[in-house]
């Protein structure tokens, strides 16, 4: 097969839609399928006339006999093109994306889901989002999780105190507002926190530091920036307690990743990420409710039992996880379907 894979520079992003793109990417070489990436510039998933130019350049350079493959981050560009050849990647609709022009990105993606050949999505959640709010055909969709890769259980911090990790872009959509209010609710408690994400929203992100600050947190709290695959996995090694407070995920791979090491989690129920995380694993609030997040957090932070116990859960759901051996395959199989 022949595949032409178009997705927005860089491809070498730091994040899990990317690192999911990069990794089939791989599998799919590996497997004999012959791959073209073909990065888009501009800004994305907003686009801009940069964006909406490179679209242009990018479809009409496809060739006959290869099958375009668009991630969903950069799909809304290619508005008012006929893409009735091209098979969607959806780790999310953009218009589920807090701080973005949602009514603007849902015009186009309601144009554009319906009339692609094929929608593969990165959840069950996520293709029946795309069936009910999207009306796209739910035979036209296809699920293909991530795969998530076998670790060694991670050791934690050694103490006194509690050592959490949040993983994720400084973006709305993750809710590290969400967590920060809810953890300053407990300076009674003995803890701390590494945000591991880039900067994808300048703005945003020094808000964050701020309202670190704002919140007495400043000494409690670093920012880690992104981080490579080795320091990522270190800092998952030395953590007792993953949390993210997301608004939505169409997966949730930074949990996946937290459960593959034992790790209990305190979450958000923000899209599929509680379907990937075992009940007794984690605690969960709403998304937003940082005030209920606080509750849940307290007796995990509080309790070594509870979370040895949460932790021996994720340890045993670990090994059921997907692995990314075979998603390349399965992701070839949905797109050869008709």
């Amino acid at each position: 097969m022949k595949i032409a894979l178009l997705v927005p520079a860089p491809i070498e992003t730091v994040s899990g839609g990317y690192n999911y793109d990069r990794r089939l990417i791989a599998g799919l070489r590996a497997n004999g399928h012959a791959v073209r990436v073909i990065e888009l510039a501009g800004n994305h998933p907003m686009p801009d006339d940069t964006a909406e130019a490179a679209a242009r350049a990018a479809w009409a350079g496809i060739a006959e006999d290869e099958l375009p493959v668009i991630d969903g981050l950069g799909l809304p560009a290619f508005a008012g093109l006929d893409l009735g050849r091209a098979v969607g990647l959806i780790h999310h609709p953009t218009a589920l994306e807090k701080g973005l022009n949602r009514d603007a990105l849902r015009e186009k993606e309601l144009a554009l889901f319906p009339a692609m050949k094929r929608l593969v999505a990165t959840s069950r959640l996520t293709a029946e989002r795309l069936a009910a709010d999207f009306g796209v055909d739910a035979a036209k969709v296809g699920v293909v999780e991530p795969g998530t890769d076998a670790a060694e259980r991670a050791k934690g911090s050694g103490g006194p105190g509690v050592r959490i990790l949040a993983v994720g872009t400084l973006v709305p959509r993750k809710g590290h507002d969400v967590l920060l209010r809810a953890l300053a609710r407990l300076a009674d408690l003995d803890w701390s926190l590494g945000i591991a994400g880039g900067a994808r929203d300048e703005v945003h992100a020094n808000g964050l530091k701020g309202l670190a600050e704002e919140l007495g947190l400043a000494q409690r709290v670093e920012f880690l920036g992104e981080l490579d695959d080795a320091t990522l996995a270190a800092a998952y090694d030395r953590t007792d307690l993953f949390a993210l407070a997301t608004h939505w995920e169409g997966y949730g791979m930074a949990a996946a990743e937290a459960i593959a090491r034992g790790l209990p989690c305190a979450l958000t129920a923000g899209g599929a990420i509680t379907d990937v995380v075992p009940r007794a694993a984690c605690v969960v609030a709403q998304p937003g409710d940082a005030n209920s997040l606080s509750r849940a957090m307290r007796r995990v932070i509080f309790d070594p039992g509870l979370r040895q116990e949460m932790s021996d859960a994720a340890w045993e759901a670990a090994g059921s996880l997907p692995r990314w051996a075979d998603r390349a395959e399965a992701f070839a199989q949905e797109l050869a379907r008709d």
